[in-house]
């Protein structure tokens, strides 16, 4: 994805506030990190303009890099709704990926009618240690999907996730990424240069990261 398409993603997630910056008071992620960056995709659903514009650019890229395709698949919760406008745009099938079967009913994991074999494009909203993503991946091929690849709206580039796609064979892409948010913040005044410093240590060395 072009640095340009990138900038103006990260300016977008800025401006409405689904991306929040706070290094003096840490957030805390589901996996107990402490973390100076919130990130909420969802919230850009409620703005059309921005909605649209990253729909349009999930379109090319998928056109780009994934021309094989024959459906597209959400992962549940926040890929759901985006994975639903881009396979619209594609006029592809659609299905979703629960993080895990159903306990009642059915007991699907894969939401949706697909063949085995289909070519299927994931959707992420957010890639961080791709660890959920990567286990989305691992239940729709054991439905008989063939899996060329993900997508996801940000990344913050982890080493540990660009390590783990590439054991699993699964080429991604993304829309923004965390080093382009960080200059578009400062450029548009967001942080000041101490912020600056704690969010390049974080970036570094995540894990154990605290102010």
């Amino acid at each position: 994805m072009s640095k340009l398409v990138a900038a103006k993603i990260a300016e977008y997630l800025l401006n409405i506030k689904a991306v929040k910056l706070n290094p003096e008071n840490p957030y805390t992620w589901a996996s107990g990190w402490k973390s100076p960056i919130y990130c909420d995709n969802r919230v850009l659903l409620s703005y059309p303009e921005v909605r649209n514009y990253v729909k349009k650019q999930f379109v090319e890229l998928i056109q780009a890099e994934f021309s094989a395709v024959e459906a597209i698949v959400g992962v549940a919760t926040a890929g759901i709704a985006h994975g639903a406008l881009i396979a619209e745009e594609l006029n592809l099938p659609y299905a979703y990926v629960r993080p895990e079967p159903k306990k009642h009913g059915m007991g699907k994991q894969l939401e949706g009618e697909l063949s085995k074999g289909t070519k299927v494009v994931v959707i992420e909203d957010l890639l961080s240690t791709g660890k959920s993503s990567l286990a989305a991946i691992a239940a729709l091929r054991n439905e008989g999907m063939e899996v060329l690849g993900m997508t996801a709206i940000f990344t913050y580039g982890f080493e540990i996730a660009q390590t783990k796609f590439k054991e699993n064979n699964c080429p991604y892409f993304t829309l923004s990424n965390y080093d382009v948010l960080i200059e578009k913040a400062i450029e548009m005044g967001y942080i000041n240069a101490t912020q600056i410093q704690n969010l390049q240590n974080w970036k570094s060395n995540p894990e154990s990261w605290n102010i």
